[in-house]
């Protein structure tokens, strides 16, 4: 552990830099899903460049990923003038045979940001509030965790000691918009740059709580579809027509309330035939979970939750709103396309509408059967309607469910280097309701491989949201942290 302290004794005496450079790459607006902003993507791709030059990798490479699909007209590359997509930032430090190898992913690019938003400050110029908060775009989704691996590279450099894994690091510059590009790399390159690859870590999600780490071990899938419903061949006065048509919205607002229930429960049959049953290990995990309901109520801005404590005690209503959350599929309506949404009155029958809904997945479900089983099942309930009206029910895209075992020697050693750094607290075992798609691909390409999920941030940092924030605390800890999972993750005897 000599090691291990002297790093962190160097990383303490860089804090200062380490924040000043974290505003300096938040200074850099590389905003993925802005056409205007491509150049900032390049800039910041070429700066994480430098510093991984100047922390002695072995070689960095910016892997172009071509055209961007959809961009015909808004920039210059080929005889159709697209956009070029940001570039992989790809580096490699050490080849050792007798060393595990680790890849690490980040994401370089950021939302969209203005002060017009609601901003308290220009979300380009990161600020160090009295309370530690640092807040600006990209502070914690996802520059802060990026640039933390960079710091400890650098630290061992400085110190002149071996890191004890090899690296193989990937930054992407389009995961705000879709990862355009990196499925297909990843697939590639899983004989190529991947190639050896044991171990796989992702800093891109969060605490639980705000006081608590965590390591992540799972993620809901999410199918998404829409229920098309067109009738007349144009939009009808309601005033002439209405009462001698059959209208799409009367059929379509049907068939999306019979798609679940007030509380949650999914109303397609079959859906939760192969959902897993709870075990005994997993209910008495959640009683331990940092988890507050109240905390909750707060992250919404509001008091409607399905499991109340007033009803069902506090250790009830806690398990069963984050089995709710983590590993119990889920149905919700998003939107009605086709509709008049605007404000004031419009007496119109719309003439095609389209509903759109998506189904969180779960282990052990069969995604194509669910699929399967939420198609037919809209398209028998349309015809006990007696509609005329045309239904067509779709599959517009779907991601599966993941799954780590969290007692695999990935996952033991990043809680060992948590409680390196937070004084032998024992992180939480935490699964997310959302899909990160780039683990599942990773874990598709590398089956091998352990993948693991290594928050910074806590849950209240704002991501994609106004004054989002990363703590200094959480940086300055988060850091040693990484630190001390190379260190634990090097050792063989696991």
């Amino acid at each position: 552990m000599t090691d291990l302290h002297q790093i962190f004794d160097h990383l303490n005496t860089k804090a200062e830099e380490h924040i000043g450079l974290l505003g300096e790459a938040v200074a850099i607006a590389s905003i993925s899903g802005s056409p205007d902003h491509r150049p900032e993507l390049f800039r910041m791709a070429n700066w994480l460049k430098a510093r991984m030059e100047k922390a002695g990798a072995d070689s960095v490479t910016l892997a172009p990923l071509g055209p961007q699909p959809g961009t015909e007209g808004q920039g210059t590359v080929g005889d159709k003038k697209m956009l070029e997509l940001p570039p992989l930032v790809l580096a490699v430090f050490g080849n050792d045979p007798n060393k595990r190898t680790l890849a690490l992913y980040g994401h370089y690019d950021v939302q969209p940001a203005q002060l017009e938003d609601g901003w308290s400050s220009d979300p380009f110029k990161m600020v160090v509030h009295e309370d530690g908060r640092m807040v600006g775009r990209g502070t914690t989704d996802d520059k802060g965790p990026l640039l933390g691996w960079i710091w400890v590279i650098e630290a061992y450099r400085a110190l002149g000691k071996e890191l004890p894994v090899n690296l193989r690091i990937i930054f992407e510059g389009m995961e705000e918009s879709g990862s355009e590009g990196l499925e297909e790399w990843i697939a590639k390159e899983h004989n190529g740059f991947l190639k050896g690859v044991d171990t796989v870590c992702i800093s891109d999600n969060y605490w639980l709580g705000k006081t608590k780490p965590c390591i992540t071990h799972g993620l809901r899938g999410v199918s998404y579809f829409q229920i098309e419903v067109s009738g007349p061949g144009r939009d009808l006065h309601s005033g002439v027509y209405g009462g001698a048509v059959h209208e799409p919205m009367t059929a379509l607002t049907q068939l999306m309330a019979g798609l679940v229930d007030t509380n949650g429960k999914i109303l397609i049959d079959g859906v939760y035939d192969k959902v897993a049953p709870v075990t005994p290990e997993e209910l008495a995990n959640y009683k331990n979970i940092d988890f507050s309901m109240d905390d909750f109520r707060a992250s919404f801005d509001g008091t409607c939750v399905v499991f109340d404590e007033k009803d069902l005690g506090l250790e009830e209503a806690k398990a069963k709103t984050l089995m709710a959350r983590w590993r119990n599929p889920s149905l919700s309506l998003h939107g009605i396309e086709g509709a008049f949404y605007g404000v004031g009155a419009k007496t119109v029958i719309p003439a095609k509408v389209i509903g759109k809904f998506s189904i969180r997945t779960v282990p052990d479900m069969d995604i194509e059967h669910v699929n399967k089983c939420a198609i037919d099942f809209v398209h028998a309930k349309a015809k006990t309607l007696g509609t005329r009206c045309e239904v067509k029910a779709s599959l517009v895209s779907s991601g599966p469910w993941w799954y780590a075992n969290p007692e695999d020697y990935n996952f033991r050693a990043a809680a060992r280097a948590i409680a390196h750094v937070h004084d032998g607290i024992k992180p939480d075992l935490t699964r997310e309701g959302g899909s990160i798609p780039v683990t599942l691909w990773f874990q598709t390409a590398l089956p091998e491989a352990s993948v693991l999920l290594l928050p910074m941030g806590a849950c209240d940092d704002n991501a994609h949201s106004t004054d989002e924030k990363l703590d200094k605390v959480n940086y300055l800890s988060g850091i040693k942290v990484m630190a001390a999972y190379l260190h634990e993750i090097a050792q063989k005897a696991e």
